[in-house]
C-alpha cells in the first residue's frame, strides 16, 4: 500500500538516507499526492520525480508492471497510435515527457530523474526542451 511505501521510506530516512527518486510514473497527480504524504509523515528529504520517457511500448508496459505504477489513458493512446513507427514513438514520447516535466517544475518539485533505459538521444531532445525552464529557476 502507498502508506506502507512511506512507512519504509520515513525508516531508511530517519536511518540516513538524504535522497530520495521516485518511481516512475505517468500521471503527475500520483507523484504529487505520493510527495505531499512523504512530507506530511515527516520526510524532508530531496524526492526527485522519476520520469520515463515513452520510447518503447512493450518496456513501458513492463516497467510499469514491475513497479506497479500505471499507464494513463494518455499514454496509452500515444503507443497505440505511434507504437509501430519507433521514431514516432520515440518523437512523441518525449514531448510527453517534457510536458511532464514542465509540469512538475511549476509544481516545485525538488529535482528530475529520467528513466532513459539506454537511449541518451531522448535525454538530450528533452533537456533542450526543458532547459530553459532551468536556467530561469535557478
Amino acid at each position: 500500500s502507498l502508506q506502507a511505501d512511506i512507512d519504509n521510506l520515513k525508516r531508511k530516512v530517519d536511518a540516513g538516507v538524504t535522497h530520495l527518486i521516485s518511481q516512475l510514473f505517468y500521471d503527475n497527480e500520483d507523484f504529487l499526492r505520493f510527495r505531499d504524504l512523504a512530507r506530511a509523515a515527516g520526510i524532508n528529504v530531496p524526492i526527485e520525480a522519476g520520469v520515463m520517457p515513452v520510447a518503447n511500448a512493450s518496456q513501458v508496459k513492463r516497467m510499469t508492471s514491475l513497479c506497479a505504477s500505471r499507464i494513463t489513458s494518455q499514454v496509452s493512446a500515444m503507443m497505440d497510435r505511434w507504437g509501430s513507427n519507433a521514431d514516432c514513438l520515440r518523437d512523441a514520447g518525449s514531448i510527453f515527457a517534457s510536458q511532464q516535466i514542465n509540469d512538475l517544475i511549476a509544481e516545485g518539485v525538488d529535482g528530475i530523474h529520467l528513466y532513459t533505459m539506454n537511449h541518451p538521444g531522448i535525454a538530450r531532445r528533452i533537456w533542450a526542451n526543458v532547459k530553459p525552464l532551468f536556467t530561469k529557476i535557478g
